[in-house]
């Protein structure tokens, strides 16, 4: 078998493989075993041909992977309604304790208890927002 098909098949192997990953990397691969197999068609010997491929799949990885993976990555993800107000801080209103309060977190006024039951958290201080139970926010007191 010429040394050219074999390039071809590794070259389809692993761009069904990258189907499969998406990592960028096997289709880089299979780039540069694609353009081995236009090298092994003109004639060249294994040597420049393995050369070719080395150079090829290292300028690959090297250059264009970091660049499309820059491209590729997700922007974080935005938290909305009710778990948005989680690690948020909150102005205390009421007295809480263990078992009722009463907060303002950004404008709007909110049921609360104090995340740690045995704490008693005084008006007017701050707090941070713990956890979101229902319509009660769990509160913790800053230090």
């Amino acid at each position: 078998m010429d040394s050219w098909i074999v390039w071809l098949i590794l070259a389809a192997a692993l761009g069904v493989a990258e189907l499969f990953t998406l990592t960028a990397a096997l289709g880089l691969l299979s780039i540069a075993a694609f353009l081995t197999a236009g090298v092994a068609l003109v004639g060249l010997p294994p040597a420049l041909q393995l050369a070719v491929f080395v150079i090829a799949s290292s300028a690959g990885l090297l250059g264009v992977r970091p660049i499309a993976r820059r491209h590729i990555r997700q922007p974080p993800l935005q938290r909305f309604g009710v778990s948005s107000l989680v690690g948020r801080p909150a102005y205390v209103t009421a007295e809480v304790t263990g078992r009722d309060g009463r907060v303002r977190i950004g404008g709007e006024e909110w049921s609360a208890r104090a995340y740690d039951e045995t704490l008693v958290i005084p008006t007017g201080a701050t707090v941070d927002v713990i956890e979101i139970e229902g319509a009660t926010a769990l509160v913790y007191p800053r230090d």
